[in-house]
């Protein structure tokens, strides 16, 4: 592939920044979102979204908590304006909800785009933008840079026009493609924006800052936005906003270095739709914050339930292995993983015991789990799954939490050379139910072909042990581990032997532990007077 082509594009996007202040920064606060899946992210569809879904995905927006929401391009279609109208009409939006509606820098559809809101209580921002980037400038729109400036000024003048004299609307201009807009001319134009909008901090101007197109990696974008938060004149009287995308892969890294840089609005899609690649993906933000001690101030503790709403609405689906929401991103396989995760959850629960405190209140420190699952609404079912990878720990760790088998490690060792003989036999993923159902049949007690001593129910274990003897099947004891398992009220005892050089384990349980003991004896002797191959 000749590369040799791109090699210019630092030189374009290059600011002239020499000092920088956002690598030492740190994120303590998350910035404004601002969902724009009912404009960006649904012109983004094969299906754009009709009213019944655009309806449903927006009131799923305001119940998580967003207070500004961009919900349409009304001079775009009939559609668009309508669910604009019916946003006012039908009372959709809270109070404290701000109402964002976009439009080119065209005086017809300025006026269109105005009277889509005009009666709307809420507060309303009228969102312009234009492409300012030389070859969007030169090959699109056939304007040199002063005939462009003049065109957006203008638009700006007829937004004046038409929503001036509304006191709940406040003004946004993006000067589209700006990652690739020359500094000093990108910085003239939303300096003329705020004069012309009159900025103040009571009534402040947004300026948006998208990389329409993602060309560079994320530290450069990062100068860029530190660039104008240093001279932009009226800082105090702008909302400095950006608008990432997502085509070298990196459009989240570029939003928190944007907010480091200066940035204080965030533009994206719940879960990253959009054009192309996509938008930045606004979930995966939200709880990156949230993993390290950040209120996002979004509330995602139902993280599958909005999933739902997403794919319905967009009819698009969310990947297995999409950070946070896909269904196997808290999942482990690997034997190191389950391991590893299996003893961070029983040393969370023992500092929970000490310090006498719910196990929701002791700070996350499970290896592998970067937040809690059960933040966002996840239960632990799913945490740790067996398949032809898996190891002793994963198996343990599914008959301990749904059985409430605590397997002595030995016996975890021995067993897991059972389940790995089943899952190499299969090459599928095996239940929680299928590796009981495969214990049982190896370590419980099992029919005998009739040679093996036969015992009262009240014979201990020395009893057994004595009778293997007499019967010239002797079977020496290793070990006996016992345990109650909850809930079942009941006691699980688990039998290391020796016989003929062999060492094996037996299981049972019973209402006591001293019952449990001998029917794991009486187990062992059933099998070791008629050995039978358990099949794998």
């Amino acid at each position: 592939m000749p590369s040799h082509r791109y090699r210019d594009v630092y030189h374009r996007v290059s600011v002239p920044l020499t000092e920088r202040e956002w690598p030492s920064r740190r994120i303590t606060s998350a910035p404004l979102w601002v969902p724009v899946d009912l404009r960006d992210g649904n012109q983004a569809l094969a299906e754009p979204m009709d009213p019944e879904r655009k309806r449903r995905f927006f009131e799923m927006l305001v119940a998580m908590g967003y207070k500004e929401i961009e919900v349409g391009y009304p001079s775009a279609s009939q559609t668009d304006f309508d669910f604009v109208r019916l946003i006012g009409s039908a009372g959709l939006a809270p109070a404290d909800v701000t109402i964002v509606v976009f439009t080119p820098a065209r005086r017809d559809l300025i006026e269109r785009t105005v009277e889509s809101v005009r009666g709307i209580p809420n507060d309303v921002v009228i969102h312009m933008y234009t492409a300012t980037a030389p070859a969007w400038r030169e090959v699109v729109l056939g304007k040199t840079r002063d005939e462009l400036a003049e065109l957006i000024v203008a638009g700006g003048r007829d937004v004046l026009e038409f929503a001036g004299d509304m006191p709940n609307v406040r003004f946004q201009f993006s000067p589209e493609v700006f990652m690739l807009t020359e500094p000093d001319y990108v910085l003239d134009i939303c300096d003329r924006m705020t004069t012309l909008w009159d900025a103040t901090p009571q009534r402040p101007v947004i300026l948006n800052l998208p990389a329409t197109v993602e060309v560079a990696t994320p530290n450069v974008y990062a100068d860029q936005i530190e660039y104008m938060h240093r001279n932009l004149a009226r800082r105090d009287s702008v909302i400095l906003s950006v608008h990432p995308h997502n085509d070298r892969g990196t459009g989240v890294a570029c939003a928190e270095l944007a907010v480091l840089a200066g940035a204080q609005r965030v533009e994206g899609c719940v879960f990253g739709n959009g054009e192309r690649t996509g938008n930045v993906d606004l979930a995966t933000l939200a709880l990156n914050l949230h993993a390290q001690g950040v209120d996002p101030m979004i509330d995602f503790s139902d993280i599958d339930a909005v999933r739902r709403t997403v794919e319905h609405c967009t009819r698009l689906p969310i990947p297995d292995r999409h950070p946070y929401a896909g269904d196997l991103v808290y999942t482990a396989y690997s034997g190191t993983h389950q391991d590893a995760i299996k003893k961070g959850f029983a040393e969370h629960r023992e500092r929970a015991a000490r310090l006498g405190r719910p196990e929701r209140e002791i700070p996350w420190q499970v290896p592998y789990l970067p937040i809690d699952p059960a933040d966002v609404g996840r239960n632990y079912d799913a945490v740790i799954r067996v398949n032809s990878q898996s190891g002793k720990g994963g198996i343990a760790y599914l008959l301990q939490s749904e059985y409430g088998l605590d397997l002595p490690r030995r016996l975890q060792i021995d067993f897991a050379r059972h389940v790995q003989r089943h899952t190499d036999a299969t090459g599928t993923e095996v239940s929680a139910r299928t590796l009981w159902e495969l214990f049982s049949a190896t370590y419980a007690a099992n029919p005998t072909d009739g040679s093996a001593p036969q015992f009262p129910s009240g014979a201990t274990i020395d009893e057994v042990v004595a009778a293997m003897a007499e019967h010239g099947r002797p079977i020496e004891v290793l070990s006996v581990t016992t345990h109650s398992v909850e809930p079942a009220g009941s006691t699980a005892a688990y039998l290391e032997y020796r016989c003929d050089d062999t060492v094996s384990w037996t299981f049972a349980e019973a209402e006591t532990a001293s019952r449990a003991t001998a029917a794991a004896a009486r187990a062992a002797a059933a099998r070791t007077a008629a050995p039978q191959t358990v099949s794998a």
